[in-house]
């Protein structure tokens, strides 16, 4: 079991993916932070969410599950570190087991020297009635980043076919 925060500094490649979705900030806010929606495009293609947790404020935690084809469960966790609604969420992304327990990356079949947490920042902007999301996800090992790169993509292009309408 892993616990606290790592002390390393960040001085892996950073991971930034932009893309516009056709909604307005208010609208795809919704479909990232509410957990019934997040459970429909959590993952790369092919996966599955079975369970999303999430006590949405500063200081907050979140339990996610992705689901392989092949059915072999991953958890992640992590703390709400900053929430500016519907402009930015900060937080920490970090592998566990399914009571939330921080594990080792190892034990996910990752490879390399992971970081006990990893940062994301989502910002949410207003374009010509759209949103325009720029994501970055900080401390992923170098040898990871194209994996997880398309892993993002891939469930940004599923959020995009199943935002939320009213």
């Amino acid at each position: 079991m892993i616990s606290g925060s790592d002390p390393r500094p960040n001085t892996q490649p950073e991971i930034v993916i932009e893309r516009v979705f056709d909604g307005p900030p208010a609208l795809v806010w919704k479909t990232w932070t509410d957990p019934e929606h997040v459970m429909r495009w959590w993952g790369p293609k092919g996966f599955t969410s079975p369970v999303c947790k999430a006590d949405f404020r500063v200081g907050g935690s979140y339990l996610y599950c992705m689901r392989s084809p092949q059915g072999k469960d991953f958890w992640t966790t992590g703390v709400y570190r900053e929430i500016v609604e519907p402009v930015r969420i900060v937080y920490t992304d970090c592998f566990s087991d399914a009571d939330g327990n921080l594990v080792p990356a190892s034990r996910w079949g990752l490879d390399g020297d992971w970081p006990n947490e990893t940062l994301v920042t989502v910002t949410f902007q207003e374009q010509d009635g759209k949103t325009r999301i720029t994501l970055r996800h900080a401390n992923v090992p170098a040898d990871h980043i194209t994996e997880f790169d398309a892993g993002w993509k891939e469930s940004l292009d599923k959020l995009a076919e199943g935002l939320v309408r009213p």
